[in-house]
């Protein structure tokens, strides 16, 4: 390998069709007609019939009046409307723009706002639209059946055309929505059917939720190739038996989900052993995904691959891909080499590279690297640039940080502008999160700012291993690499850092937990029967807090309780509760309450075929 391939990864070059995402999906609808194409709990569509009915909404788009790249807002559930809208929208020439139809009034009409959208396709029961956008029913439009209104459309759409918008929380607190065109889609999804094995009659899960840019592959892939999208319920993702029991009975090969559910699913594996023929590849995404939980996989699951995907939606999803059969050598898992026609390169801060096993920023660059940010030049300049290699081609700066490993891999190591001022200082959280995971027996590290009274700032830090350390070690190994303004005043071991529902470390609890921290402990009712003192030992052990810190009427989700532990309480309470159950009943002794009331809990059945 040459010293200029050691710190610029390039991905293998790969021809893509001469065809856009939804005319590939024609061709298979042309030669597989009858040929099951996605389900949705008891409904399915054929090839030929999904084809027909996105062709109707096309048309019915442009009697609307769609122009060349119009952005189309879609406010619909996971259903197989948002499937038949999302390719409608394609070949209709427009760009879509997924909207959660849960999320708040005031949030939906910014995103229509900021990406000048005038029509939303909709489905009954959808939240109303502002006055200025017009809502078109998708249900009504796709059941306009006709000899002709049944076609293909037919419309060019150049490779450089607008595809969709992404829109994500930008750190002045108004969101960005990200473009991205039709060519990176493609790449992205070709790449997805290539590494993954992604061919006829493969059924991939359709799980992540509409406003996540890794829906789009999980809808689309299997459509290009002959196989089959299974859209899972979220009420069914909620209960990990029940989704372990869909992945089985749909015979899924293919699903993504982000490593905090994983962590809830090897939790459930481990309790209920079952066999799994058909899934061959298990994708984590979203966050870092630890070498303890690939680990506790492969003890689980030995024969199916996982996969450690990495990308940003402003590169059109995933860049990287590292593909395991068993756990990684090294102390980290790697985010993989780049993804076919992608360039990668680790600079520094004059955007030059830096040498291998340097840390600096990853920089994209390749048919994967998006337009910018909707109508909002100001932070696109600040991420996008010009790619002086490439005339027309542009750069993506990604903030975050990361380095080169001999071996060509890319190694994640945190975010590079998550800048603070102190006393005067301009301290990067990034940096000293990295000096903290290498400090000897830490695994996991966050830092937050909190505010004292006095309205001074200082750093807390937080971190896992198997257990505390002690503080004046901690601070020698911080200390030979930070300078002094730069060491947390306070560290704080936690047998697991809260994540948000998203999987990331959720800082605003952290942040509200070092304040807590600081201030005294107040007294609160000590857990009184034996079901209460048993809870509470299964509460510290879930949310990873002290069990002296949990009281009788404390609330789970205010000791740091998210859905994702909330779903790893039900495993750990072996189903006892349901997760409607927890949502009802936050505190703990109406949760012990319910457990005394429950009748006992047979066998399980899962999996009851394919039991090992």
């Amino acid at each position: 390998m040459s010293e200029y391939a050691t710190m610029v990864g390039v991905g293998a070059s790969r021809a893509l069709p001469d065809a856009r995402a939804h005319e590939v999906f024609e061709t298979m609808a042309r030669t597989r007609p009858d040929a099951i194409a996605a389900v949705q709990g008891d409904r399915r569509l054929c090839y030929r019939e999904l084809n027909a009915r996105a062709n109707r909404v096309a048309r019915t788009l442009l009697e609307w009046g769609l122009s060349h790249e119009g952005v189309v807002g879609v406010v619909t559930e996971r259903n197989l409307d948002w499937l038949t809208a999302v390719l409608a929208i394609f070949k209709a020439g427009g760009a879509y723009l997924p909207i959660e139809p849960h999320f708040p009034a005031d949030r939906i009409a910014r995103m229509l706002s900021r990406a000048g959208c005038r029509i939303v396709l909709a489905e009954r029961g959808s939240p109303a639209m502002p006055d200025q956008v017009a809502t078109v029913d998708v249900g009504a439009a796709s059941a306009q059946g006709g000899s002709q209104v049944d076609e293909n459309l037919g419309l060019p759409i150049a490779t450089d055309q607008l595809a969709y918008i992404y829109f994500t929380s930008g750190s002045t607190g108004d969101p960005k929505g990200a473009m991205c065109e039709h060519a990176g889609m493609l790449n992205h999804l070709f790449a997805k059917i290539d590494d993954l094995g992604i061919v006829e009659g493969t059924v991939v899960a359709q799980t992540a939720p509409q406003c996540f840019d890794i829906s789009l592959w999980q809808l689309l892939s299997a459509l290009l190739v002959g196989g089959r999208t299974h859209l899972v319920e979220q009420e069914i993702i909620l209960d990990a038996g029940r989704f372990i029991d869909t992945i089985a009975g749909a015979a899924v090969n293919v699903v993504q989900v982000v490593p905090s559910y994983l962590e809830v699913l090897v939790s459930f594996l481990a309790r209920h052993p079952c066999a799994l023929p058909d899934l061959r590849y298990v994708v984590a995404t979203g966050e870092a995904l630890k070498k303890e939980l690939v680990e506790r996989w492969f003890a689980v699951q030995p024969r199916i691959k996982l996969v450690n995907a990495y990308g940003l939606t402003e590169t059109s999803d995933d860049t990287n891909h590292e593909i395991m059969d068993c756990p990684p050598s090294g102390e980290r898992v790697p985010l993989g080499r780049p993804i076919h026609n992608v360039r990668i390169a680790v600079v520094d801060e004059h955007l030059s590279p830096v040498s291998l096993g340097e840390p600096g920023e990853i920089l994209f660059s390749g048919v994967c690297v998006g337009r910018g940010y909707i109508n909002d030049p100001e932070r696109t300049r600040g991420a996008f640039l010009s790619d002086p290699r490439s005339p027309g081609g542009r750069l993506y700066r990604s903030g975050d940080f990361g380095r080169w490993l001999p071996d060509g891999k890319l190694e994640f190591l945190g975010r590079r502008d998550a800048q603070v001022k102190i006393s005067g200082f301009r301290i990067e959280i990034g940096e000293i999160e990295n000096r903290l995971l290498g400090v000897r027996g830490v695994r996991e590290g966050a830092v937050v700012v909190i505010e004292r009274p006095d309205g001074n700032k200082h750093l807390v830090a937080f971190y896992t291993g198997d257990r505390p350390l002690d503080d004046a070690v901690m601070r020698d190994q911080l200390g030979a690499s930070l300078p002094a303004y730069m060491i947390p005043s306070a560290l704080h071991w936690r047998k697991t850092l809260p994540l948000t529902d998203n999987g990331k470390t959720d800082k605003k609890t952290l942040a509200a937990l070092a304040a807590e921290l600081e201030a005294p402990e107040p007294g609160h009712d000590e857990p009184g029967t034996a079901v209460e003192l048993w809870l509470a030992d299964v509460w510290a052990e879930v949310l990873g807090i002290p069990r002296d810190e949990i009281g009788r009427r404390d609330d789970f989700f205010d000791l740091g309780g998210t859905s994702l532990s909330a779903l790893k309480l039900v495993v750990a309470l072996d189903r006892a509760l349901s997760f409607s159950d927890l949502a009802a009943h936050p505190v703990l002794s109406d949760q012990a309450t319910l457990l005394d009331e429950a009748p006992a809990q047979g066998p399980s059945g899962h999996c009851a075929a394919t039991r090992i």
